[in-house]
């Protein structure tokens, strides 16, 4: 991975991508990779493994959306540490999320929920020297008990930094595109 993230350098990928060069596919198919990974961790609740492909110094955000007039775009999410949001965490809780649910004491998740993540459209956008800014576009089922079904849907964008052949999330910025969630909790990660 830090071969392809240096050859391709300081450089918006998208032109690159139009012209098929194989650095970027390989680059491309190499973050898709792990996101589908990733995904497949969180969908067999294996979150302790899903922890360890975090940065230390990861951002986790799940803005609020609002409804704006078309002027007021800048209004649209809310911001961390300055507004309400979904999720505002870091490395630290984060675990303890984790921790919570491995218990098998938290409410909201006695009897477990069945999750499936599709993960998407999967597009560097930035290739840097020390890490590359990708977006994708998810949906997340959630089914519980017998009646409960959650679907979320949004986009994604994330910060990822080479690390051992692989990759950590550095950042991770959920948009969801519900402004209101009808989901009864939000016990899983998106």
């Amino acid at each position: 991975m830090n071969s392809v993230v240096n050859e391709l350098g300081n450089d918006t990928v998208e032109h690159t991508l139009d012209q098929v060069d194989p650095r970027a596919m390989a680059l491309q198919w190499s973050i898709a990779q792990f996101l589908y990974r990733e995904a497949d961790l969180l969908d067999e609740r294996r979150f302790d493994e899903w922890l360890t492909l975090l940065h230390d110094d990861v951002e986790y955000q799940v803005p609020i959306r609002r409804n704006v007039h078309s002027g007021e775009l800048a209004r649209e999410n809310t911001r961390g540490g300055q507004d309400a949001m979904w999720f505002d965490d870091d490395k630290r809780t984060l675990t303890m999320r984790v921790t919570q649910l491995s218990t098998g004491e938290h409410w909201a998740e006695e009897p477990v929920s069945r999750v499936s993540h599709l993960v998407t459209n999967v597009r560097p956008v930035l290739v840097a020297d020390d890490r590359v800014e990708v977006t994708s576009r998810f949906v997340v089922q959630r089914n519980r008990v017998d009646t409960e079904s959650d679907l979320f849907v949004g986009r994604r964008h994330d910060t990822l930094v080479p690390a051992a052949g692989s990759w950590l999330v550095r950042k991770r910025v959920v948009l969801v595109d519900q402004s209101v969630l009808l989901a009864k909790n939000l016990t899983i990660f998106l």
